[in-house]
């Protein structure tokens, strides 16, 4: 089959390589899919570069946890009429060496969920790690029928997924962007209110929309908004958070503390399995009722795959997919 790999981390220009390896087939419990499009998240690339000083935990990655496809060979134990069934796949290279950047990769069944007929194999290939993590942040803590969810960086990967999630589920959302330049990318279909973190008073302007305080807040960068959130937290809220600029974050502990504020840290590899599945069951429905959508910003073939490395490290807007050969 076709296939990037890398067998050492660093630039994606120095270590990625696009060539054949043996085609894998499916052990007991797992399915094989032929990949159609491959989705990179930030995750993929910090791995490559060995973010946070972290090793190779194979001696060859094949790169991405993400894709949608067809399922062509099934293992023993799951169910012979699977064949032939578009999927999307979360969870690919999450403790397994092999991900989805390449013509074929082999998941547990259970990590191969039905991608319904009328979805685009983009979308799906978009759901499983930013869909997931968006799903545990706004569910985690229950329903959110009727509440207010406060969803930072509503225009990221995660952020909007969340944003569409929390309305799905019957919130009412205020998005934050970074720059007034950008409260007219935001889609008012998901989103009721957003708030510019450039302007005068962005505290102000959420409590104007919530002027008894905000129930959820999906929170992309805890370092820079500790500060606010505490402002704009309704009593017994709660912030969960997947991300942070600074590593060793301070908190205003006493006033969430006196607010009984839960912090909830999000780490998508290791949300229970349970909950994966919840997610994948609700991604799934949600995007069948046409309640989610996502931003394609770039779309590259696989021997292009450095570049599409690139663009995602170098930030920007929308989705990076990666095409395979039919």
């Amino acid at each position: 089959m076709l296939a990037s790999w890398y067998d050492q981390q660093g630039p994606a220009a120095d270590v990625l390589h696009v060539g054949e390896l043996p085609d894998p087939h499916p052990g007991p419990g797992e399915v094989r899919i032929r990949v159609t499009v491959s989705g990179i998240n930030p995750g993929d690339t910090k791995k490559r570069r060995g973010w946070l000083g972290s090793s190779m935990p194979y001696p060859r990655v094949v790169p991405h946890s993400d894709a949608a496809g067809v399922i062509d060979e099934v293992g023993d134990g799951v169910d012979a009429h699977r064949a032939g069934e578009r999927v999307w796949v979360y969870g690919a290279q999450s403790y397994r060496p092999f991900g989805t950047a390449a013509q074929y990769t082999v998941v547990p069944d259970q990590q191969a969920v039905r991608l319904p007929g009328h979805l685009s194999d983009e979308l799906g290939a978009s759901l499983g790690i930013p869909g997931i993590t968006a799903h545990r942040a706004v569910f985690a803590d229950g329903p959110v029928d009727g509440r207010i969810v406060l969803v930072h960086g509503v225009l990221g990967g995660v952020g909007s997924l969340a944003a569409q999630l929390a309305r799905w589920g019957g919130a009412t959302v205020i998005g934050t962007v970074r720059r007034s330049d950008d409260l007219d990318r935001v889609d008012a279909a998901g989103v009721s209110h957003v708030v510019a973190l450039d302007s005068a008073d962005p505290a102000a302007a959420i409590r104007s929309y919530a002027p008894d305080g905000v129930h959820r807040v999906v929170e992309v960068s805890l370092s820079a908004n500790a500060d606010l959130d505490n402002a704009v937290t309704a009593l017994d809220a709660v912030i969960a958070a997947y991300g942070t600029h600074a590593d060793r974050t301070e908190l205003p502990f006493w006033p969430l503390l006196f607010n009984n504020v839960t912090l909830r840290l999000l780490g998508s590899d290791d949300f229970p399995a349970e909950a994966k599945r919840q997610a994948a069951r609700d991604l799934t429905s949600a995007a069948a009722a046409g309640a989610l959508g996502v931003d394609v910003g770039g779309r590259f073939p696989l021997e292009d795959i450095a570049k599409a490395h690139d663009r995602v490290d170098a930030g920007g807007r929308g989705r990076v997919l990666v095409t395979l050969p039919r």
